[in-house]
């Protein structure tokens, strides 16, 4: 293969402001992600919202997908109302990514969740997710504080592809998340959890692969080198010989 391997990664749309512009409407994902595909040898290409009939034509233009971090999947998509915390606020990021995720399946794409894409993809799954952690944690270590990532151990679950990739018994982990996963999605099953018991990831076939906690936040890459590894080698097996 003589190219990087193209990685998409869902965005979000919010106002912001900058220069001498002020409340403009932009897609935007923090830069960590992108730096966190580029480190790891992928060409990092973002996604904003779209039509959701439009996923499959996007990613057939790529080789591996990547739903991002954000605010809190609207939980009418598992039939639950909405919990007094629950952040919710992007109806087209919603529509947008479950298309994503779909389509990814469908098609035995790659493809990595981080916290909400985690989430989201237990969901698309048929699973359920725990709406605020705190309600059934005595101590609550994986919510950070405002605006900072707090961190907590990891323990990889030997015999899984995470728990392949990750070999260590524990290890500590950039985290920012009050919900987590509870009913288990079909075709899934648990890679890691956290020592109070709380699900850290979830895979499924081929490399389907979900993580509670931001790796993109830290220094360990081997999480992202493995997707782009297998966006690799997904298009030399589609590459014709001859």
């Amino acid at each position: 293969m003589d190219r990087r391997p193209y990685i998409g990664v869902s965005t979000y749309l919010v106002d912001a402001s900058w220069s001498s512009w002020r409340n403009r409407r932009v897609a935007l994902v923090p830069e960590r992600y992108t730096a966190y595909v580029q480190d790891s040898g992928g060409v990092a290409v973002l996604l904003p919202p779209d039509a959701p009939e439009r996923a499959p034509e996007v990613l057939a233009r790529l080789d591996a997908l990547v739903i991002a971090g954000g605010p809190d999947l609207d939980p009418a998509y598992y039939g639950e109302p909405a919990h007094p915390l629950a952040e919710i606020d992007s109806p087209e990021r919603d529509r947008w990514e479950v298309a994503l995720l779909r389509a990814a399946l469908a098609a035995g794409m790659p493809l990595l969740g981080i916290c909400r894409g985690m989430q989201v993809l237990n969901v698309v799954c048929g699973g359920t997710l725990v709406q605020h952690l705190p309600d059934v944690l005595d101590v609550d270590v994986h919510n950070g504080s405002p605006g900072r990532y707090g961190t907590h151990a990891v323990r990889p679950v030997p015999g899984t592809l995470l728990g392949g990739l990750l070999p260590e018994s524990e290890l500590e982990v950039p985290t920012y998340h009050h919900q987590a996963v509870d009913r288990l999605g079909e075709g899934l099953r648990v890679s890691a959890h956290a020592p109070d018991g709380t699900v850290e990831a979830i895979e499924g076939p081929g490399f389907t692969l979900g993580v509670q906690w931001h790796p993109e936040q830290g220094d360990d890459l081997r999480v992202m080198r493995a997707l782009v590894r297998a966006a690799t080698a997904a298009v030399l097996e589609a590459v014709p010989l001859g």
